[in-house]
């Protein structure tokens, strides 16, 4: 029945979608909260391979403990055993969100349906678990929007544009609607109000009434497209997707050494809507041969500018044998890389991290409750 109902509230509600989203200049939702470092300092930060030998081994390899693990899950993913792995290496997430099913890769929610409410139980979730246990995160919904090969981008690889519930329109008022919520700091009513200002359905709860009010998350929410479209189409830039200033914190781009498009990364980073923002560099990574000189290249780059922030290496997962993206494959970028983060501004630990937090409490185990045997039928007698 609820899907039937967002498609109504689909019909009702696109026009008010189109015709608000211009009107961004409105008071601004709970406080943002960007957890950037002291200048000139970087957060250094390595990919989540879902262990912590994967963690364990970067360490060893590069001989510098990241400050940050990004984590991707699929939409509504529980969070348990992130956390523990979040809280053992003593770093601060960066939760990187997908609206596909990590296995299937195929889509769990269109960007409209997360627009209308559709995955409003999720944002709650998430939103109750960065509050409650006061853990600064940074959040990532929905990355890399023009890369034509993510079920939420608005383009197919052809360069035709999908139209409908993918488009850039639905896909800025899904993240609108991802960082209203997870951020929360507002009672249900502020949090109503903001959405209708936008042309949104209030919070939806499938599970029992919505709470009365959404505490305020130590989040801070950051958007990240590629610096250049995937295709290069018009219209599937990264200002194509641009929610806004107020409904994030940083703005994030990927760059990889088989696509060195520098001429796209310096334009990302004067982008004029984004020129206040903290920037980081989301992913990055060598694949395929050994690439030291991409390693010096990218980052005398970013220490040449003073808003980037963060800088996430990327090491892909599966089996080394695999794995294109596995550093211990290229000895020459590997010893580059260790040489490039020596540099003291590239930070080993987030002031305040999960590792300064105690482990979830355990689950209790659920015993079966005792029953009276049912008594034997009395036996047939011919």
């Amino acid at each position: 029945m609820y899907w039937r109902r967002v498609d109504g509230l689909r019909r009702l509600l696109a026009p008010l979608a189109v015709a608000a989203a211009g009107l961004l200049a409105a008071a601004p939702t709970a406080s943002a909260l960007t957890l950037v470092p002291p200048k000139p300092d970087v957060y250094l930060g390595v990919s989540d391979r879902g262990s912590l030998e994967g963690f364990n081994s970067f360490v060893e390899m590069t001989g510098k403990h990241p400050a940050l693990l990004e984590t991707y899950h699929g939409w509504g993913n529980n969070l348990n055993s992130s956390f523990e792995r979040w809280r053992e290496t003593g770093t601060r997430p960066i939760l990187a969100i997908s609206s596909a099913n990590p296995q299937t890769l195929a889509e769990i929610l269109t960007p409209e349906q997360i627009a209308l409410g559709a995955g409003d139980d999720y944002l709650l979730q998430l939103n109750q678990f960065f509050a409650a246990r006061g853990l600064p995160a940074y959040v990532r919904p929905l990355g890399e929007p023009n890369r034509c090969l993510n079920v939420w981008s608005a383009f197919n690889c052809d360069g035709s544009e999908k139209g409908g519930e993918h488009s850039t329109l639905w896909y800025k008022q899904a993240f609108r609607r991802i960082s209203t919520i997870v951020r929360g700091g507002q009672s249900l009513e502020g949090i109503n109000a903001t959405l209708a200002e936008i042309g949104l359905p209030p919070v939806n709860r499938t599970k029992g009434l919505p709470p009365e009010s959404l505490p305020a998350a130590p989040v801070s929410i950051i958007w990240s497209p590629l610096p250049g479209g995937s295709p290069r189409v018009k219209g599937n830039f990264p200002g194509n997707y641009w929610p806004g200033g107020r409904w994030l914190d940083w703005v994030g781009t990927d760059f990889y050494s088989e696509y060195p498009v520098w001429e796209d990364l310096a334009r990302f980073y004067k982008g004029k809507p984004w020129r206040n923002k903290p920037v980081s560099i989301t992913e990055w990574g060598v694949a395929g041969k050994d690439e030291p000189k991409f390693v010096k290249q990218l980052i005398a780059w970013i220490v040449k500018r003073p808003r980037v922030r963060m800088l996430v290496y990327y090491q892909g997962f599966g089996f080394p044998s695999e794995n294109v993206y596995d550093i211990a494959r290229y000895p020459k970028t590997l010893n580059q890389v260790r040489k490039k983060i020596r540099r003291a501004n590239f930070l080993t630990e987030a002031e305040t991290n999960a590792g300064m937090l105690p482990p979830l409490p355990a689950k209790e185990k659920k015993t079966a409750k005792k029953t009276a045997p049912k008594p034997k039928p009395a036996p047939a007698y011919n």
